[in-house]
């Protein structure tokens, strides 16, 4: 399943956060992995500063239910695909994919 966050001026630096509460009852984090699409499709797993496809991820926080990243840069008028993959303290994975769109204020 995929979902939208506000679009992005390519000169925002800004937290964008999935909240996990609704799957985990009495569950919790304990990692998140972030990943974007590149240009050809290919989700790969990005560290902090990593610049994929123009979108850069500036770092990331998580709490023991809301995982968030911080974007900076990216192409105007390009529309991105983020993947959130967490893994819980009772070893559950889960994954899923937000969109973002560049669009230039």
């Amino acid at each position: 399943m995929s979902y939208k966050w506000p679009d992005k001026d390519k000169d925002e630096v800004v937290d964008y956060n999935i909240d996990w509460s609704r799957f985990l009852d009495d569950d919790t984090i304990s990692s998140v992995t972030w990943f974007i699409d590149a240009a050809d499709g290919t989700k790969t797993q990005v560290a902090n500063t990593d610049v994929v496809n123009g979108l850069q991820k500036v770092s990331q926080t998580n709490t023991t239910t809301v995982a968030t990243v911080r974007l900076g840069l990216g192409t105007n008028n390009i529309r991105y695909k983020i993947t959130c993959q967490i893994l819980t303290a009772e070893s559950l994975q889960y994954e899923r994919s937000v969109f973002i769109r560049i669009k230039e204020k």
